[in-house]
């Protein structure tokens, strides 16, 4: 054989290994490896703080690392994710236990700026000199085995404790407390030249909506004479100070400071979890929205010291994007990204550093050029955990309702998609307040899904934020109806778009309010021939005022009504007072010692489901909350919705007989 003919048939054989070589994704790989959770730019935007967690197993290990840009080279790293950049200064600063320390990140030479500090999460000062310590003060304590409840939320362990600031002086050691009273205080920020800070509180007022009011002041470490900003203020997020310390940026609700940056139609109320950037004048006291024009729903911003601009990551449909604010024209401009969901940003020094995800890949850190507007990889954790995997195709697909809106959506395909086969379909969905967003490695992982041969469609019933007010608006005092006309039109209208979907195998999930919605659409509809509610919420009465956060969350889905004053809502759209209606096979997941959603509402729908001699199960996973965190649980929970599905939507009970086999009784 001659020289070429070898080179071509050892590149086919290379070509045909690789080929060979690729699998489909795994639980293993959305659970275990080593991914960039978060970056830290340094003053000059030189350098990078990159944050790492890894899991192996039950195992979770976290380091830090800190990298010279323009070279790449790790200067050092550490075993730990509390380490952060000084604010003023290329120097990093450490905590280890009552000590903190400075490293000059070049050479690793440490200096320990404090010893026996107090107990608390310490932040340094812009100007290096001293720190405010947020402290816990232990409330009155009861009988444990007889005791009071003051309020729903005295409930929850430290709901008695309340939080106070103190200033700790780094050159003499000396400590001074800046708050006290009935109420909890929060650093929210400093003054640019640190000679100001500016606090936050908040106290429960049950007798109105909102239950929960916050005022702002502002401190002068000087005099100690506090400004009140505002007072007693609902529907209020976070704040923080402009590069010249004369204007505070917020964040809050539409409905905040008298509706101001409210647009929604007549007769609606704003959901409570869409956020507005707001800017409060110190000197005049005016408060003026900034983002009420927008679409998007505001996750975190920053008044940038460096370049005097605004910078925010907020909901965009589905996505999470960044964006800039102008604050002489207030133009707000949408950054250029290569994540789809970006989790996390910095920005110093003309750069934005950025972590985020996408549906085709996991965790990647990023660094954006300002003025080129071009960003260059830092970190790619997704190819190191995706290596040799094959993955589903994603692709974006909307639909018109009939009353004449975009409905968006998107689905996955089987890694070896034919579309000439008939494929089972899942759809998923969380109906809530917030988009089911891009994320990889979500409780609910779409790829993996697809990877066992499903079709996968992700939809956006009304009421979610991330596409404007009015739409976000629609999630209050509806509970699920709407939603589920959403989501049942899509799915119609997906099946009959898409030959390579089975109408008679579509399985339906959704987790907390999607719970809620798995059981409220297998009462309105008999197309799906498998559901699966994790968490979900069977009788909106019992929810309200069991769950640590029911009658909480109800004033942001049922705005000023109560279960005595609009027993038609909460009692007609509770899938319990309904359960005759359902004829579809539902599975029940919970974790038994769920705090948000109490276990007995899925125990009261399926005891209903039992009694009427309707296809149920269900699963209870003990020591969880909420959320399934223990790792061995979450393996064996993950087996069960795909034993569930598999019974179901592929004819194929051998997994759920495994599992669960038939008893004897």
């Amino acid at each position: 054989m001659n020289t070429k003919h070898f080179l071509l048939s050892a590149a086919l054989l290379f070509s045909l290994s690789a080929a060979f070589a690729q699998r489909n994704i795994t639980l293993d790989d959305i659970l275990n490896g080593e991914r960039v959770d978060r970056v830290e730019l340094s003053r000059s935007g030189k350098l990078v703080l990159e944050h790492f967690t890894v899991t192996d197993g039950p195992s979770t290990t976290s380091f830090s690392i800190v990298k010279d840009i323009a070279s790449g080279k790790q200067l050092a790293r550490y075993d730990s994710l509390d380490v952060h950049w000084m604010p003023a200064t290329e120097a990093l600063l450490l905590q280890k236990g009552d000590t903190l320390v400075k490293i000059n990140p070049k050479n690793g030479r440490e200096t320990v700026l404090a010893s026996g500090l107090p107990k608390g999460r310490a932040v340094m000062a812009p100007t290096e000199d001293y720190l405010v310590i947020t402290r816990t003060q232990t409330g009155p304590k009861e009988d444990p085995d007889v005791f009071r409840i003051l309020e729903p939320d005295d409930r929850q362990s430290g709901w008695r404790d309340r939080t106070y600031l103190l200033r700790y002086n780094l050159a003499t050691g000396d400590t001074l407390r800046l708050t006290c009273g009935p109420y909890s205080h929060y650093l929210e920020d400093f003054s640019p030249d640190g000679g100001k800070l500016l606090i936050g509180s908040s106290r429960s007022r049950l007798e109105k909506r909102p239950t929960t009011v916050g005022s702002l002041m502002l401190l002068d470490l000087g005099t100690m004479k506090a400004d009140t900003l505002f007072k007693d203020e609902g529907f209020i997020g976070g704040a923080c100070m402009s590069p010249d310390g004369k204007t505070v940026l917020l964040s809050a609700s539409p409905e905040a400071f008298g509706g101001i940056g409210e647009h929604i139609r007549p007769g609606q109320t704003s959901s409570m979890i869409f956020q507005v950037l707001y800017t409060l004048d110190i000197a005049s006291g005016k408060i003026t929205p900034i983002t009420d024009q927008i679409p998007q729903s505001v996750m975190r911003y920053n008044w940038s010291g460096s370049d005097g601009q605004i910078y925010f990551l907020a909901e965009d449909r589905d996505y999470q994007a960044l964006f800039t604010i102008d604050p002489s024209t207030l133009k707000i401009t949408r950054i250029p990204i290569e994540e789809e969901l970006v989790t996390g940003y910095s920005q110093n020094g003309g750069k934005i550093a950025y972590v985020g995800e996408g549906t085709m890949n996991s965790m990647r850190a990023w660094l954006l050029d300002l003025r080129k507007g071009k960003s260059t990889i830092l970190e790619d954790s997704s190819a190191k955990l995706l290596e040799g995997i094959t993955l589903g195709q994603v692709q974006d697909w909307n639909y018109t309702h009939s009353r004449g809106e975009t409905i968006y959506g998107r689905f996955y395909l089987p890694p070896d998609f034919d579309p000439s086969k008939k494929y089972p379909l899942i759809v998923n969905y969380y109906a809530g307040c917030s988009p089911t967003g891009r994320s990889f490695e979500s409780r609910y992982p779409h790829q993996l899904y697809a990877a066992q041969g499903y079709v996968v469609y992700v939809v956006q019933p009304s009421g979610a934020t991330g596409f404007g007010q009015e739409f976000a608006a629609r999630h209050v005092n509806t509970w699920g109806q709407g939603g589920a006309e959403d989501i049942i039109e899509g799915v119609q209208k997906f099946c009959k778009a898409h030959p390579f979907v089975d109408p008679e195998r579509i399985g339906c999930i959704g987790a907390s309010f999607g719970g809620f919605m798995s059981m409220y659409l297998v009462t309105r509809t008999d197309i799906f021939a498998a559901a699966i509610s994790h968490a979900g919420i069977s009788d909106i009465t019992s929810y309200w005022g069991e769950g640590y956060w029911g009658y909480s969350y109800c004033e942001v889905s049922t705005a000023n009504n109560y279960p005595w004053n609009a027993q038609k809502m909460i009692v007609e759209q509770s899938p319990l007072f309904n359960a005759d209606k359902v004829n579809t096979p539902i599975l029940f997941l919970h974790g038994v010692d769920d705090t948000n959603v109490p276990v007995g509402e899925s125990i009261q729908m399926f005891t209903a489901l039992k009694l009427l001699g309707r296809e149920t199960a269900f699963v209870a996973v003990k020591g969880q909350n909420h959320h399934i965190l223990d790792y061995g649980k979450r393996v064996k929970w993950q087996d069960t919705i795909f034993a569930w599905f598999a019974k179901y939507l592929k004819g194929d009970s051998g997994p759920w007989d495994t599992m669960y086999p038939p008893l004897d009784l």
